[in-house]
């Protein structure tokens, strides 16, 4: 191939995985007022997603209200079925390449992420009964535009790339990508490559961070010029409880409450992994030599590669009556509301830890489960979920990632399929948690920007999102990680994600696709591989490369040594014309930090102002991560940028 004359680069073909309403109101957004109203809900931004497809017939894609696509509109309705597009879902195209199958779906991935996006309002929507109320998606009045580049196989790269292409050209505001699974050098990342494309026509991307948190450093999708998404929990749950023989209560959640089962009535309570670990897992056997038949049976929630509904279903099969599936000590304290195919409950690290004690403590152990519904107004919300993908970006040291977090547990999201638990039941809705669902999230929150903004770039609109976002629960307390203790940079980057405030950030951080040359010059890509990225002819030799850090980015990342760092960022007034912002410093430990000037002064609506800031390494605290960050602070604006500085 490289003989071939115009042959620029191969690689590798990669296959992606898919990273599988009360939220609008907890994030901010009312019916007929506020920022949904300001923004007109989205009218008029098409947002296209990137999925397993889309089940067209859902109420979620009714045009009620819809007005006509915009004239710029070029996309396709390739459905092959008798189905047709309409003014909600205007565009729907298979680019699977190992498939002739049409972007219809039956109702799965696509069906989900496209109704939190921009799902329209539909009432009375539940799930068996539970978080029952109006759904929408965050921008409900906003169009949708279906590509299918996944399968059962998973997500080709290749198919992804051309789909982004396809959507470009089709004319999309937005692009929402809820997959990824690999990290590698961006000229070697087909999303990395289709997003720079997109951002040089202003096409801004959302994609999902990863579901492989808590551990460190698992993040996808890292490329500066993509807003990198991670999940948190709302203030709503589905609240069962685990009543203990020795009147001890521990709240879990759990979806499915059958009616025939025994509420009130304490059973022999079992936990297998007393005499064998690999029984604790619940798998497939696991429980021959146990005796679980009428019981209440404690599983641990994951390890061995166990699927939670093969564990519900072998607990079934061995006869048991009800099943506790209890957080390892890495996932903590964060539940999650769940179908299954038996009476379940899903309690946290420390309640399973307690429960398990009492099983030790007597010959006969006894619970039954106590099934709540429905509730709202938990403090403790948001903070970031377990399973939420962490930093430190590998890919990009210089970079801060994730960038953002918004609400992706216990979502309730449009689907069509029979129950989980097979009960043969037709669901129109389904509860969901994985950072898929907050991708969406964002990506209408994106497209309400969009329409508020229709002048914003991307980096803009990432800018508002990150520079305004929530560092605090409801409570008033510094947003928690899943152990309860405060999230840091690397699970929830700049915070959580807060609409109105980012429609009127005050000063925003610009970032042309030049800059982003000028940064991969300084990453030390060679030239080609620069422009098999940005699809021009590059010479680092021409251009002014700038170390990572230096890219005007909203946060900073910094690698520290002996030596004092200087780096400067530019800020665009996008507020009131006559503006004063004063900085704010949260130092940091080990480190001292300067910013030059101490006030921003702004006489007109997007003036700019440039300022420098200097990192000294101070003491002997090296070899760990520490974080921080700078404020400018006006009379009526807050813009924070999260600083995390590893100490060499």
């Amino acid at each position: 191939m490289k003989k071939k004359d115009g042959f620029v680069m191969a690689s590798l073909e990669k296959i992606l995985a898919l990273h599988t309403k009360h939220t609008p109101n907890f994030l901010g957004l009312y019916q007929n007022m506020g920022f949904w109203k300001e923004s007109n809900y989205g009218k008029g931004v098409i947002i296209g997603l990137l999925d397993t497809g889309i089940n067209s017939g859902h109420p979620s894609f009714s045009d009620y209200n819809m007005t006509p696509p915009p004239a710029k509109w070029k996309g396709k309705c390739e459905f092959t079925e008798n189905i047709t597009c309409n003014k909600k879902l205007i565009g729907a195209r298979n680019f699977v390449s190992s498939s002739t199958n049409s972007p219809f779906e039956e109702g799965g991935h696509g069906t989900l992420t496209s109704s939190v996006a921009a799902g329209n309002f539909v009432d009375d929507a539940n799930v068996f009964g539970n978080a029952n109320g109006t759904a929408a998606g965050m921008a409900p009045l906003a169009h949708i535009a279906m590509y299918k580049v996944c399968s059962d196989s998973g997500c080709s790269d290749v198919d992804t790339l051309a789909a982004i292409d396809a959507a470009t050209d089709d004319g999309v505001d937005v692009l929402s990508l809820s997959i990824g699974g690999y990290t590698a050098p961006f000229y070697d990342d087909g999303m990395a490559i289709g997003a720079f494309a997109a951002i040089q026509k202003g096409i801004f991307m959302s994609a999902s961070a990863g579901n492989d948190g808590p551990l460190s450093a698992t993040l996808s999708n890292v490329a500066p010029w993509i807003l990198t998404v991670g999940a948190s929990t709302h203030d709503r749950k589905v609240v069962t409880t685990v009543v203990l023989g020795n009147g001890q209560e521990y709240d879990g959640e759990s979806i499915f409450h059958p009616t025939d089962f025994p509420h009130n009535t304490l059973l022999p309570l079992v936990y297998p992994g007393l005499l064998n670990q690999e029984a604790a897992l619940c798998s497939f056997g696991s429980l021959n030599s146990t005796d679980v038949k009428g019981k209440v049976v404690v599983c641990n929630k994951s390890g061995g590669h166990v699927a939670r509904l093969e564990k519900g279903q072998t607990v079934k099969d061995s006869g048991g009556a009800a099943m506790v599936l209890v957080n390892l000590e890495i996932d903590g304290d964060g539940t999650l509301a769940y179908i299954d195919v038996l009476a379940t409950t899903n309690v946290g690290y420390s309640a399973g830890e307690m429960i398990k004690t009492y099983v030790n403590s007597t010959s006969t152990p006894l619970a039954r489960i106590s099934f709540k519904g429905t509730s709202i107004g938990f403090k403790s919300a948001p903070s970031v979920a377990s399973f939420s993908s962490r930093g430190p970006n590998l890919i990009s040291p210089g970079i801060v990632k994730p960038d953002i977090i918004g609400p992706g547990v216990n979502i309730l999201a449009a689907t069509h399929v029979s129950a989980e638990n097979k009960t043969g039941t037709d669901l129109a809705f389904d509860i969901v948690s994985v950072t898929s669902m907050s991708c969406p999230h964002l990506s209408g929150i994106v497209a309400l920007l969009k329409s508020a903004h229709p002048d914003w770039s991307p980096a803009t609109i990432k800018s508002a999102i990150m520079t305004t976002a929530d560092q605090f629960n409801l409570e008033g307390q510094p947003i928690p990680d899943q152990k309860k203790m405060p999230a840091d940079i690397f699970s929830f980057g700049a915070g959580h994600v807060n609409p109105s405030r980012a429609s009127d950030p005050g000063l925003i951080y610009d970032i042309q696709p030049q800059n982003y040359i000028q940064y991969q010059c300084g990453l030390g890509y060679t030239e080609k591989q620069i422009g098999f990225i940005v699809q021009q002819i590059v010479k680092c030799s021409l251009q002014s490369s700038i170390p990572e850090a230096e890219l005007n980015y909203p946060s900073f990342s910094i690698i520290l040594g002996p030596q004092t760092q200087n780096y400067t960022r530019t800020v665009t007034n996008v507020g009131d014309a006559s503006s004063t912002y004063v900085v704010n410093i949260t130092q940091i430990e080990g480190v001292h930090i300067v910013v030059e000037p101490t006030t921003l002064v702004f006489t007109k609506v997007n003036q700019r102002a440039t300022y420098s800031v200097s990192f000294t390494q101070i003491g002997s605290i090296t070899g760990r991560f520490v974080q921080g960050a700078i404020s400018w602070i006006s009379n009526k604006y807050v813009v924070r940028s999260p600083i995390s500085v590893k100490l060499e």
